[in-house]
């Protein structure tokens, strides 16, 4: 069996007895067919489909890596309470925080500039009201003044014609479900430093990720997982001190 999904299907029979449930029972509460329940429970099915492992992962609310990494049956009833009330799998990122926000005399929304010396910061700070309240503040004519609005730097050629040091200026995405194919983001990820300029696909339905990928062919396309993510701002223009290359 495969070492990475070793746990799966004791797991899956663990989790379906824990909740006095038949097979039909969660094939009709998951939308998994019977058989391929079966076959998953019984070990005949090495490597399940990965919108299987996501359906059962939301159904019993515990993360797919818990799923094919920990053997749930050893834990105790505390240890397992735990991670379900930790492993919620959010694809509108509606219930990750209250993103904090400035307003302005007016009482308006500021808008803020997220400099390359406080990048670094940015994503242990990025739910500080003090940290966001010292991030400086910037304006410009055609913006809507009804929308959080905030301007990344970029780096690297990945995103050309938008060229290397450009300021991506990105509105707030609230609901992570309105993300449609090659919408352009700036994705703020749990474990990096980097803010990340990409295209992205919409696939957390399907299997619980976002892909992301380059303008620049040079570059492949990646996942992420949803729960890997703090924050996405939809692009809406740029700044740059530098003409955009012209195709040959």
């Amino acid at each position: 069996m495969d070492q990475s999904l070793f746990h799966w299907a004791g797991n899956l029979r663990f989790l379906r007895k824990r909740k006095n449930l038949t097979q039909q029972q969660l094939s009709d509460a998951t939308g998994i067919k019977k058989g391929r329940l079966a076959a998953q429970e019984s070990g005949k099915t090495k490597n399940p489909r990965m919108e299987d492992q996501v359906r059962i992962s939301t159904y019993f609310n515990i993360t797919i890596d818990h799923l094919i990494k920990t053997s749930l049956s050893d834990l105790t009833a505390e240890q397992l309470y735990e991670m379900e009330t930790t492993s919620s799998l959010d694809i509108t990122g509606r219930h990750i925080r209250v993103l904090p926000i400035t307003v302005n005399t007016d009482n308006e929304e500021n808008m803020e500039f997220v400099p390359v010396k406080a990048q670094a910061g940015y994503r242990r700070g990025f739910n500080d009201p003090e940290f966001i309240a010292n991030l400086p503040k910037f304006t410009l004519p055609g913006l809507p003044r009804e929308k959080t609005i905030r301007m990344f730097p970029v780096s690297g050629d990945s995103m050309l014609p938008i060229p290397d040091g450009s300021h991506v200026i990105a509105q707030y995405v609230d609901d992570w479900s309105l993300i449609k194919q090659d919408m352009p983001c700036v994705v703020i990820l749990k474990e990096e430093d980097d803010i990340l300029f990409k295209m992205v696909d919409n696939t957390m339905k399907h299997d619980g990720t976002l892909r992301l990928h380059s303008l620049n062919p040079a570059f492949k396309p990646f996942r992420v997982n949803a729960n890997e993510v703090l924050e996405i701002w939809k692009f809406i223009g740029y700044v740059s001190r530098e003409m955009p290359a012209i195709a040959s």
